[in-house]
């Protein structure tokens, strides 16, 4: 049992990140159709999802990955052009594989994850078979047509000759008669004959309902595909197609170009998992070393003077340098060892992106960069949200419809930018979206309204103080909500999140260019820097990341103003104060 757990957790793991990959080729393939390289990777990675989920017998995993399988082999041979629409429904897919791996993690099954996949599959069927994707579940129209015969047969009885005879049109009467026939035969037929008797009127059915939506669809003038009916082989006949675009299967001469791509060696990284809960337990002992190794270099100093000229000093030198120095590598490494790129993080965002440019009808393009920029594992999985929130926010309220850009003289398709560089001891994460900017005034407008601030400290805002308006709770410029905004949260918790980490947000914005936002957070939360400093023989560590600058100075320089002293610095002058009077 305990080989089988062990199994299973190393399948969700891979799982998971296969997954997590396929999601941003998808969207990678959806720009870059005629990357075969990039197809083939997608492939590669459904197919062994789906080999490892039937080895343990995940049974719907296992038959989701086989239909999404069809669909990328069919285009892989160039049988099959990926549609936006198609596109959908794969991406629908990864969803529902994440959902089942959810299920699995948490039930050790798939059976009770209460996902239902045979409408996908219907449609991964119908786009394999270049057919029309189903809008509804075919399963639940078939079940309905057949109880509805079902339930026909059951109430047939024998027909009498009725008393009264009804003038009627021969048409209609002919039909009566044909229907008086049926049920008077089914009453002396076998369990075969009354089997066979189903299946006919199954398929007759399935006839007169696409005829019915064939006439329908000509008064309508669209065109719909000539339904072909066959003596059916068994008692479920297909579903019938509805009138939609079909996705032909596209052919097209092998490219040239195909055959010479390049071959990536698939050599994976020589990796060991380790639990986290190791890590943190060695980062605190590195922690406690990098104290002990302090102190071993104020004793040393405190020796050195002491017994200034004597022979061991040397040695001691030396053994406390190369201490010293392993140590400052020992805590680098150990460092590294909880450092993850920030790709971590943004390769969630290129699907993001893609799904809200085609629920707000924008033509949106994200650009990453500086992804390799490293950060600790702990700010990795905080900052996910907030971004979240502010590429939401650039999507919807920056970046402009085709229709406004274009009148605007800006290109129809929007950018948002996502950026990551190391400054100093922080990392800065920037969004920068081309869209419409911040109108200052609207802001404070829209903060009057809510009640958010008076009139008296809207009119002592300044622009750079009105950005940050967006911050406050409750505040929010859509004009309704939606499912993506409206609701005034959003922003606030972007706020709230970052603080929690240190961080700082810096807004700017240009009024029609778009505006851009830069989060800084420090590097990691495990080792703050401190700057050490000494007051009435009591020493003090101030957070190096609330220093901005030091400045050595001499009495002389210090200057009394109204019984304060003061500094002037680059022709600026600055108030002092005295920690020994402080503390």
């Amino acid at each position: 049992m305990d080989d089988l757990q062990e199994i299973m957790e190393d399948f969700l793991v891979e799982a998971y990140e296969l997954i997590e990959q396929m999601d941003q080729d998808l969207v990678e393939l959806e720009s870059n159709p005629e990357d075969l390289e990039l197809l083939n990777g997608i492939f590669r990675v459904a197919h062994t999802v789906k080999g490892s989920s039937s080895f343990l017998n995940f049974d719907i995993l296992t038959e989701l990955t086989h239909h999404m399988e069809d669909v990328l082999n069919k285009a892989r041979k160039d049988e099959l052009k990926i549609t936006s629409d198609i596109m959908d429904v794969i991406l629908e897919s990864v969803d529902m594989m994440k959902g089942l791996l959810e299920a699995i993690k948490e039930n050790s099954t798939d059976a009770d994850s209460g996902i239902e996949i045979k409408d996908i599959c219907a449609k991964f069927d119908a786009i394999s078979n270049g057919k029309t994707i189903p809008e509804e579940s075919a399963s639940e129209d078939i079940e309905a047509e057949i109880n509805e015969v079902l339930t026909e047969l059951e109430t047939a009885t024998p027909i009498q000759e009725p008393d009264n005879i009804t003038p009627d049109t021969p048409e209609t009467k002919t039909e009566e008669t044909n229907e008086e026939e049926e049920e008077l035969d089914l009453a002396n037929l076998s369990d075969e004959e009354v089997e066979k008797e189903i299946e006919r009127l199954l398929a007759q059915k399935m006839e007169e309902k696409l005829a019915k939506k064939a006439k329908k669809s000509e008064t309508k003038k669209e065109p719909i595909p000539k339904p072909v009916v066959e003596e059916p082989k068994a008692v479920t006949p297909p579903p019938a197609p509805k009138p939609a675009p079909v996705a032909k299967p596209v052919k097209k001469e092998p490219a040239k170009a195909k055959t010479t791509a390049k071959k990536v060696a698939n050599t994976p990284e020589q990796t060991i998992r380790v639990e986290v809960n190791r890590l943190d337990h060695l980062m605190n002992l590195i922690g406690e070393l990098v104290l002990g190794k302090n102190r071993l270099l104020k004793i040393y100093d405190d020796v050195e003077e002491r017994y200034e000229g004597e022979k061991f000093l040397e040695e001691l030198n030396q053994v406390v340098s190369s201490v010293s120095l392993v140590t400052t590598d020992l805590q680098i490494a150990v460092m590294k060892t909880r450092m993850l790129p920030v790709s971590k993080v943004f390769n969630k965002f290129p699907r993001l992106v893609r799904d809200l440019s085609r629920e707000l009808n924008k033509d949106i393009e994200l650009v990453l960069t500086g992804e390799e920029t490293e950060l600790d594992k702990s700010i990795v999985e905080e900052i996910g949200d907030p971004l979240v929130h502010m590429i939401r926010n650039s999507c919807d309220h920056g970046v402009e419809t085709p229709e406004v850009r274009l009148a605007a003289g800006k290109p129809a398709k929007g950018t948002v930018n996502l950026k990551a560089y190391n400054e100093g001891n922080q990392i800065v994460i920037e969004i920068k979206d081309d869209g419409a900017g911040m109108d200052p005034e609207f802001l404070k407008m829209k903060a009057l309204e809510k009640e958010i601030i008076t009139e008296r400290e809207a009119d002592n805002l300044s622009d750079k103080e009105s950005y940050g308006l967006i911050f406050r709770p409750g505040f929010s410029t859509a004009a309704k909500v939606t499912g993506v905004s409206g609701r005034g949260v959003g922003m606030d918790v972007v706020k709230t999140n970052i603080e929690k980490l240190n961080g700082i947000i810096d807004i700017d914005s240009e009024l029609g260019k778009g505006s851009t936002f830069k989060l800084k957070i420090p590097l990691t939360l495990a080792i703050m820097q401190a700057l050490l400093v000494n007051a009435q023989e009591e020493y003090f560590a101030i957070p190096l990341s609330s220093v901005l600058e030091t400045v050595r100075i001499s009495m002389d320089e210090v200057y009394t103003i109204e019984g304060k002293n003061v500094l002037r610095l680059r022709d600026e002058i600055l108030s002092l104060v005295r920690l020994s009077d402080m503390f």
